[in-house]
């Protein structure tokens, strides 16, 4: 089961300049690549809940797939998910959800930065 710690440890591995900060609050930790975001964790909820951005016709069939995969709270719906960490979503698919997330937005970034931190 995923908590807070190996989550965060998990974030923090990832390539490039990962920040994490609570610009919405304490009750709010939020993962960053190069200045975007990529994860929110609700700290004040149990279970817990994270946002991750997800390519919109993957974020449909996940929530299909899993009832606590829903759209984003506070959130474009389209592109982003809320999934509570209830262990109705098997650990490797909610970390394959964290590296889709780091993917969506690094894919956003320049081609640059890009070049550096996804595989070729």
């Amino acid at each position: 089961m995923l908590d807070v710690d190996s989550i965060r440890e998990y974030c923090l591995k990832k390539k490039g300049k990962i920040t994490e900060g609570f610009p919405f609050g304490e009750d709010v930790l939020v993962f960053k690549v190069e200045g975007k975001i990529f994860l929110l964790m609700r700290l004040d909820t149990n279970p817990l809940t994270i946002n991750l951005k997800c390519e919109p016709e993957q974020a449909i069939e996940l929530r299909e797939r899993y009832e606590a995969v829903q759209p984003g709270y506070h959130m474009n719906k389209r592109m982003w998910n809320t999934v509570t960490l209830d262990g109705t979503v098997p650990p490797k698919e909610i970390l394959k959800m964290i590296d889709h997330s780091y993917v969506q937005v690094v894919i956003t970034l320049s081609r640059t930065i890009q070049a550096k931190l996804l595989p070729q």
